[in-house]
């Protein structure tokens, strides 16, 4: 099959590598040259690499709307357009262009979680699991019938970067299993439920600032979505202190919980972001209920370590994060 790819991070590459090795890529729209990193250069997204790696057809418009984003599509000439984490929206005439149509893979179970992030909303509201939709992209924001779905758990551990990453797997897997029932006719769209839609709007950095009055397992799901971005932060005297991983310790775990010899669970007269003190190498902090226990932290301008190696040479106990 003739197949025009559409796409730009990372997330979209296992897509783009399996349309690769089941069907003819015949070109690759992706998002212009953005500034990127701390000092702001112009850095080519993942699937232009990719692209000019392999010497395929490569455009960067900065819209699709008007003739000369058609034209190329048209010279193309692919049977259905795939799109992947593109990041532009696609017009009425764009959307008519491949015989097939244009599909897109989206990472959840739609109508759950239609919007720009869906993986880390999931996380966050403690769905128990997810997966990805194949879908036929119609002009609404992922309101198009479904073509097909595959499920996944989210694990107790998942962070939005591994979460992410099984669903890129997960996605590119279903991809070519729906390409091969469209071709042969045997795959029919269906309309969403009305029932159960959910909205996943764009992360803000803003969001990442963690409330200690929170219940520990919230803070935990907080913590776990933003890993890689935008990491959960707190404040640690006047500096920001950013956590990358944590455990959850609650008041009737039946956890033997110590720390400097004086029982966590007995400690009821602390306020939330009190450091209850360094416990089997983390840092437990009380929470709105229940207790976090601080794994893997930052400081600025220095890199992640262990709670133990944050906390050698510091007396905690007694202070307070936030």
């Amino acid at each position: 099959m003739r197949v025009a790819f559409a796409g730009t991070p990372e997330f979209a590459l296992p897509a783009l590598a399996a349309l690769r090795a089941h069907h003819e890529v015949v070109g690759i729209l992706t998002q212009p040259d953005r500034p990127s990193g701390r000092g702001r250069a112009i850095t080519p997204g993942a699937v232009k690499q990719a692209a000019l790696s392999a010497g395929l057809p490569l455009s960067q418009p900065q819209t699709l709307k008007g003739e000369a984003a058609r034209a190329q599509l048209l010279a193309w000439r692919p049977e259905i357009l795939v799109v992947v984490a593109y990041g532009l929206v696609l017009p009425r005439e764009i959307l008519l262009l491949p015989r097939l149509g244009c599909v897109n893979i989206h990472a959840s179970l739609l109508p759950r979680w239609r919007g720009a992030a869906p993986i880390e909303r999931a996380l966050l509201a403690g769905d128990p699991d997810t997966g990805v939709t194949i879908m036929q992209m119609d002009e609404g924001l992922d309101r198009g019938p479904v073509l097909l779905q595959r499920r996944i758990a989210i694990g107790p551990k998942a962070t939005g970067g591994s979460l992410r990453e099984a669903l890129a797997a997960l996605g590119a897997d279903a991809l070519i299993e729906t390409l091969a029932g469209l071709s042969a006719g045997t795959l029919s769209p269906r309309r969403q439920p009305v029932e159960g839609v959910t909205y996943a709007p764009k992360i803000e950095r803003a969001e990442a600032r963690i409330e200690w009055s929170d219940e520990a397992r919230h803070i935990d799901r907080k913590i776990r979505a933003f890993n890689p971005w935008p990491i959960a932060e707190t404040t640690f005297g006047s500096e920001q202190l950013r956590v990358f991983e944590a455990e959850v310790f609650t008041e009737d775990d039946g956890s033997a919980l110590f720390a400097d010899n004086v029982r966590i669970t007995a400690a009821k007269s602390h306020d939330p972001g009190a450091i209850m003190g360094v416990h089997g190498g983390s840092i437990i902090v009380k929470c709105g209920d229940g207790y976090l226990g601080l794994t893997r932290v930052q400081r600025p301008g220095r890199r992640p370590v262990s709670a133990a190696d944050f906390a050698h040479g510091l007396s905690l106990t007694g202070e307070r994060l936030g």
